[in-house]
């Protein structure tokens, strides 16, 4: 009899459909029924040593949550028969619907039980706690989970011994593509797609986190963390890795493990199937070479593979941006997308312009940082493309790895870019009432706000930065971070920009919030052109329970008319 491994994870949900996605433990039919007659069916696909499928529910009624079972082979496995929770549920929207956005990014998997945290409570758990509370209160239509959602490169105690368990035999172990004994150079982290799925086990099998997710809607993308710290950080960093005898795996691996567990529920039905990798994969009685094959050919060609997607919600259009694969690391045309990428978020952007009232642009890393950040980003790029010789060039490409200068600011023409594309998309008669980039990756949450000093824009341009979920940032990077918010920083930072003879950036920017601290989530509560933000962060209270408290609210309406 097939098992549930893994999931399930309700996924895509439009007016009438959904996808769920499930592991089982062998070959099966995976069958969502729901209580309202919808439902779907599909068989699983196979992909190194493991079976998944991602099931289409058809037949949904708009603005009804309607309950809905798991059965594997005609066996009922979801929920199971000893839940501590409420049914999980598929609620598609209605039209003129509210739609409440939670989201946040850095998710270190939670100890299991009542194990000691040494980060804190997570912000994931105790939603998912406060929910089951109340099944019929507030909660979130959607999360956008905005990367590391898991962490190959900072393991736990649990997974390390598991790799080390793994790992230790005379010879390489079957089942792995590299060397596997206890001298491997990769040490504690991640090696190849069967240790990837053991990262994936650790965090969604959290009981909290599995039931969350099994009944609200998410989105991803992922950041550096998915594959290694500081991902696709230059073209010198990239040639380092490649001459490892470690990395080609790991990459592959990683990529392989995204699309299975996060890229496929991202898309759309008629996405899924106008998609032929994901036609091939499911064709074949092993989809693990056409996978590989796929990978090897995003490593190769990052131009040739889309990870960026677009989803609507009635009036709201959410854009999820790879940040991360898509980058040209040139030093002479260094971008933070390709060209074809940056056409792509372009068109997706104005396409329809007036047709959303609120676009929401998820890009796992933040567009505008403190004023020290982004001079000294920007300064380093300069360096490194040897505006002050070489001998400062290497000392910038040192810098970089080191601080990690590698967020939008080390990308001075993508920064402009994307600067000019909100512009656009928010000026004139049709622009949406606020446009919000998204981000997460700096462990800490807070809200800046940018001026175009040579336009008027008629829409609320936000960045809202939210993170982590459930890791911590040391308190030096705290002091950091509200330090170079301030005059003092401003100072320093334009006297790097003029010794790297920096251009001017096209937009000002101020904080209006936080900085603020801990594992939280933000939440904005869109409703025709009105947009509500809150900040909650995850506090133990002192009965020993994790209860998401409220640290900020605010109304986020459009700019007066000049």
């Amino acid at each position: 009899m097939a098992g549930l491994c893994l999931g399930p994870l309700l996924r895509y949900v439009d007016g009438s459909s959904a996808t769920v996605w499930v592991e089982a433990s062998r070959p099966c039919a995976a069958e969502v029924r729901c209580a309202d007659g919808a439902g779907g069916t599909v068989r699983t696909f196979h992909v190194e040593g493991h079976h998944y499928a991602l099931i289409p529910v058809t037949g949904l009624t708009p603005g009804a949550p309607t309950p809905y079972e798991v059965f594997l082979d005609g066996t009922r496995v979801w929920p199971a028969p000893d839940s501590p929770f409420p049914p999980s549920v598929i609620a598609a929207p209605a039209p003129g619907d509210a739609l409440r956005v939670a989201f946040g990014s850095c998710r270190w998997a939670a100890p299991p039980g009542d194990g000691h945290d040494p980060v804190g409570p997570d912000a994931l758990d105790t939603l998912a706690t406060r929910i089951a509370a109340d099944p019929q209160g507030e909660r979130p239509d959607l999360l956008l989970l905005l990367g590391d959602q898991v962490y190959a490169d900072e393991t736990s105690e649990a997974t390390r011994r598991f790799l080390y368990a793994r790992r230790g035999l005379a010879g390489p172990s079957p089942s792995s593509r590299i060397r596997s004994n206890r001298g491997d150079p990769i040490g504690s982290q991640v090696a190849d797609y069967e240790e990837y799925t053991r990262l994936y086990y650790e965090s969604w099998l959290d009981p909290q986190v599995r039931w969350l997710l099994s009944t609200v809607p998410s989105c991803m993308i992922f950041d550096d963390h998915d594959v290694v710290d500081d991902w696709n950080t230059s073209a010198a960093w990239l040639a380092d890795m490649r001459a490892t005898d470690w990395w080609q795996e790991r990459l592959l691996s990683g990529l392989m493990s995204y699309w299975v567990h996060q890229h496929l529920g991202n898309l759309s039905p008629a996405e899924l199937a106008a998609d032929p990798v994901y036609a091939a994969v499911r064709a074949a009685p092993d989809g693990t070479d056409v996978l590989r094959a796929f990978a090897a050919k995003a490593d190769a060609d990052p131009a040739s593979v889309r990870w960026s997607y677009r989803r609507g919600f009635g009036r709201v259009r959410v854009l999820m941006v790879d940040s991360r694969a898509a980058r040209v690391l040139d030093e002479d045309g260094r971008s933070m997308l390709s060209p074809g990428e940056a056409d792509w978020v372009r068109a997706q952007a104005l396409d329809g312009r007036g047709g959303y009232d609120h676009l929401l642009v998820g890009a796992s890393l933040p567009w505008l940082l403190p004023h020290l950040v982004h001079d000294l980003e920007a300064w380093d790029a300069a360096l490194c493309r040897g505006v002050r010789g070489a001998r400062w060039a290497r000392f910038g490409e040192r810098l970089r790895r080191g601080a990690d200068l590698e967020h939008w600011a080390a990308f001075p023409e993508s920064f402009a870019a994307l600067a000019g594309l909100l512009a656009e998309a928010g000026s004139g008669p049709e622009a949406p009432a606020t446009i919000a980039v998204l981000s997460g990756d700096v462990h800490h949450a807070y809200v800046a706000e940018p001026r175009w000093p040579a336009r008027s824009v008629a829409a609320r341009v936000l960045q809202l930065t939210c993170s982590p979920v459930h890791n911590s940032v040391p308190p030096s990077m705290r002091l950091g971070f509200r330090f170079g918010w301030s005059a003092v920083a401003r100072a320093l930072g334009r006297g790097l920009a003029r010794h790297g003879r920096c251009a001017e950036p096209p937009v000002s920017w101020r904080r209006t919030g936080g900085p603020w601290f801990g594992n939280q989530l933000m939440t904005l509560t869109l409703h025709g052109r009105s947009a509500r933000l809150r900040l909650e962060r995850a506090r133990a209270a002192r009965d020993g329970r994790a209860r998401l408290e409220t640290v900020a609210e605010s109304e986020l309406s459009p700019p007066a008319a000049p």
